[in-house]
């Protein structure tokens, strides 16, 4: 008896020192369930609930008996190690959208509900929240901020600095749009005005610097014409540096409320699945025999370590078969069933996650593109039940781990719209350069990549994530910049039958070839 008036105190205590005060039926259902308990596990659990309450919206410090049994709830849940929630697919309709408050310098969630056929304005807006993104976290950077007459420091002005100006103007650091507004002429915009270039004598650092896309710009400006002595891409931030300015909101999607990326007990789950894998497979082309043999070659090869997850991009069809295209599809992925149920440890341990390409989804030709419809795929689900139908892009929370997966001919579209095309060679290095500081996967004209206007938070990267997945006609490559490997698989179905793994706990890509032996 003793025992328990001392608990019931040091609850109520706890309560009151984080600020609550707790209702005596709430006291009671607590006392409850923590009389069994160790001492020490006691402390942990009390410590886990008043953890939940705090983040919380509350409006009243008082703590219902309803709140306490959502806590427990919720650390329960929270203590299963239960490999189904290990990984998440989010579809790129649902991601979290925030927006920048100037006065509190953070990120804020909008209650803004988006839709496909939006108004005419919100074009003007995703623009310009791209534009805020990235000033805000150039603002933060060691060459724009630092002590005042600290000679290496960069000073960042708006276009209307320029505009408001008759006289000659040297040594000028902007950010800003880079758009073609008339042919031939390339103007730099941002949200206070928009001026003429020049890009005569332009010398361009690293990076892919196509229409629409935003630059640093380093000139003097005279006659209305901005000459641009140097052209940069926006510096780029470390995604712990971001992520202080969105506290513990989770800004990647899912179920969770708050970020998975610095949960402990996820970190501990994902360094002890050493073996656990994630296979990608681009232009799977399940219309052609000789694609469905080494793709049978790679099911047997890991039916003995089955890994956690193959992810398979289309296009799914070698070619577009007309009116018949969807009845084909079907038959291709029964067939794709039929190879799969060969294997009882893959079905039983490994998801499938199927990304549409560009020919595959009877939907518009408009990014984010929805999931493949459930008819096409009803043969495939009989075989094997672990199919998620994922919209493209997509993104995959494996424990602690953000991977993002597109399926867009990004790097060739980026290469065909630059203003200038780099020397070096090694286009991989360029295009992860540029997504990662565009912290955007499309920084491509409307025309050239369409995209819904209201649904470009699913396109963003910000904060940058731990892998960007992008399906490409482009030959194969891995790079690793700002922590993020940048992946293209290369197309599976075009001679070389080259696929790429990561492994999550070593964070480590293998380059992967099923040799064709004909």
């Amino acid at each position: 008896m003793a025992d328990l008036i001392k608990l019931r105190k040091r609850i109520v205590s706890i309560f009151q020192l984080n600020g609550f005060t707790i209702r005596g039926d709430a006291c009671d259902f607590l006392l409850d369930n923590l009389k069994s308990l160790e001492e020490d596990e006691r402390e942990v659990w009390i410590e886990r609930i008043t953890d939940y309450c705090q983040k919380q919206l509350l409006t009243s410090p008082v703590v219902e008996k309803t709140l306490v049994e959502a806590a427990i709830l919720d650390s329960c849940r929270s203590e299963v190690d239960d490999e189904e929630q290990l990984l998440t697919v989010i579809s790129a309709f649902e991601v979290p959208r925030f927006k920048y408050n100037i006065d509190r310098k953070k990120f804020l969630p909008t209650t803004h509900q988006p839709e496909l056929f939006c108004q005419p304005s919100i074009k003007g807006l995703f623009y310009k929240e791209r534009y805020t993104i990235l000033y805000q976290r150039t603002l933060r950077n060691k060459l724009f901020h630092g002590a005042a007459n600290d000679v290496t420091q960069f000073k960042l002005r708006p276009v209307e600095y320029l505009l408001s100006t008759s006289s000659k103007v040297e040594n000028v650091v902007l950010l800003g749009l880079l758009t073609q507004l008339k042919e031939g002429k390339f103007y730099l915009e941002d949200p206070s005005g928009v001026v003429e270039l020049d890009l005569s004598e332009t010398t361009y650092h690293d990076g892919l610097f196509a229409d629409c896309c935003f630059v640093l710009a380093e000139g003097s400006y005279q006659d209305e014409v901005f000459t641009v002595q140097a052209i940069g891409l926006p510096p780029r931030e470390n995604t712990q540096v971001s992520r202080v300015y969105f506290g513990n909101a989770n800004t990647f999607g899912g179920p969770s409320k708050e970020t998975l990326r610095n949960s402990e007990r996820l970190k501990k789950i994902e360094q002890k699945l050493t073996e656990s894998m994630i296979v990608f497979i681009a232009d799977c082309w399940l219309d052609q025999p000789k694609v469905l043999e080494k793709l049978g070659i790679l099911f047997r090869g890991y039916a003995h370590s089955p890994p956690t997850a193959f992810v398979l991009m289309g296009n799914f069809l070698s070619s577009h078969k007309g009116s018949q295209h969807l009845t084909a599809l079907k038959e291709a992925f029964n067939a794709l069933g039929d190879l799969i149920s060969q294997s009882s440890e893959l079905m039983n341990h490994s998801k499938f996650i199927i990304v549409p390409g560009q020919t595959d989804s009877p939907a518009a030709n408009i990014l984010p593109r929805p999931a493949l419809p459930e008819l096409l795929v009803t043969g495939l689900k009989s075989h094997v039940k672990s199919v998620i139908l994922a919209t493209n892009p997509c993104r995959i929370q494996y424990c602690t781990q953000e991977i993002v997966v597109a399926r867009e001919d990004l790097v060739t579209k980026l290469c065909r719209n630059s203003v200038h095309f780099p020397v070096m060679k090694d286009i991989g290095s360029h295009f992860a350069k540029t997504i990662i500081s565009q912290a955007h996967l499309v920084p491509l004209p409307l025309n050239v990549c369409p995209v819904y206007w209201d649904f470009d938070a699913g396109l963003q990267l910000y904060p940058c994530p731990d892998v960007i997945v992008v399906a490409d006609q482009h030959k194969s490559f891995s790079e690793y910049y700002n922590n993020c490997h940048v992946i293209n698989p290369g197309p599976f179905s075009k001679g070389e039958f080259v696929f790429k793994v990561y492994y999550p706990a070593s964070n480590e890509v293998e380059d992967c070839q099923i040799p064709d032996d004909s």
